[in-house]
C-alpha cells in the first residue's frame, strides 16, 4: 500500500512539476485564455486544463502575477466561501503558485498569515517568488505532504484546499491532520473537482469520523457524465467547522 500510494504522489509532483515550470510560458492574459466579464473570469488553459473552469471576480485577479494565475489547476473559489477575517491565520493545502494564498493575504490583512503547503519542490519555488514580486509579507510557503502537516495543533483559523485533497492517496490522513491544526471552532473548507472524485457521502462520513460538525456541501453546476467515470460527475465546494 505504502508503494502504491508513493507511486500516486510521484505522479502527481511531476505533472504539477511540469506545470509550475511552464507557468512562465503561458501568457493566458494576452491570450484570451482566461475569459473575462465585467465581473468574473474563467481561467481556462489550453494546456490540459480541468473541465471545470475557476471562476474568480474580476477584480480579484488585479495586481497578481501571471504565474501565479497560469499554475493554478483548482475548480473554484474557496476563498468566497470562507469569509476571511482580519487577523485570522490560514492554511492552504496544494497552495501550487499561491494564487488562493495571495487571496486570502487580503482579507486577513496585515496581522493575519497565510501558509501554503505544497509537495511539488517547483510550485513552491514559483509561489516563493510570485510572493517576493508582489511583496507579500504576510505569506509564505512550505515543501510538504499534505498527509503530514508539519505544524502544532490548534494553529491556524481557517484550512482551504482547492481541488487538491482528491489527489491525495490517503484523504483520511489529510483530513484528520486539517482537523488537527485547526483552533475549535476553525472552519474546513474544500473545493472539489473530478480528478479523484468520490461519492459525496463518502467523503462528508470521512468528515464526521474526523470530528467535523456543521458539514455542507454546495454543487457547482450541472453533474456532467465522464466517460471511464462515474456516471455523473461535478465539482463541489464543502464547509465544515472543528466543534469548541
Amino acid at each position: 500500500m505504502k508503494n502504491d500510494h508513493d507511486d500516486i504522489r510521484n505522479k502527481v509532483r511531476e505533472v504539477y512539476a511540469l506545470r509550475a515550470r511552464s507557468a512562465s510560458l503561458l501568457p493566458i492574459i494576452q491570450d484570451n485564455n482566461a475569459i473575462c466579464t465585467d465581473e468574473f473570469c474563467e481561467i481556462d488553459l489550453d494546456a490540459g486544463g480541468d473541465p471545470y473552469p475557476n471562476i474568480y471576480l474580476s477584480k480579484e485577479l488585479d495586481g497578481l502575477p501571471v504565474e501565479a494565475i497560469a499554475a493554478s489547476a483548482g475548480c473554484g473559489n474557496p476563498i468566497a466561501l470562507a469569509g476571511l477575517k482580519l487577523g485570522e491565520k490560514v492554511l492552504d493545502l496544494g497552495s501550487g503558485g499561491g494564487i488562493d494564498c495571495f487571496l486570502a493575504a487580503r482579507q486577513v490583512g496585515a496581522d493575519g498569515h497565510v501558509i501554503g503547503l505544497d509537495m511539488t519542490a517547483d510550485m513552491i519555488s514559483l509561489a516563493r517568488k510570485n510572493a517576493e514580486n508582489l511583496g507579500a509579507r504576510n505569506v509564505e510557503f512550505i515543501h510538504s505532504e499534505m498527509e503530514k502537516i508539519p505544524l502544532p495543533d490548534k494553529s491556524v483559523d481557517v484550512v482551504i484546499s482547492n481541488c487538491v485533497i482528491c489527489l491525495s492517496p490517503d484523504k483520511d490522513a489529510v483530513i484528520t491532520e486539517a482537523f488537527r491544526v485547526l483552533t475549535p471552532g476553525g472552519l474546513y473548507e474544500w473545493a472539489c473537482c473530478i480528478a479523484g472524485a468520490e461519492d459525496q457521502g463518502v467523503y462528508t462520513d470521512r468528515l464526521a469520523r474526523a470530528g467535523f460538525t456543521g458539514i455542507s456541501l454546495t454543487q457547482e453546476g450541472e453533474a456532467k457524465p465522464q466517460e471511464g467515470r462515474r456516471p455523473s460527475v461535478a465539482s463541489v465546494k464543502v464547509v465544515a467547522t472543528k466543534p469548541v
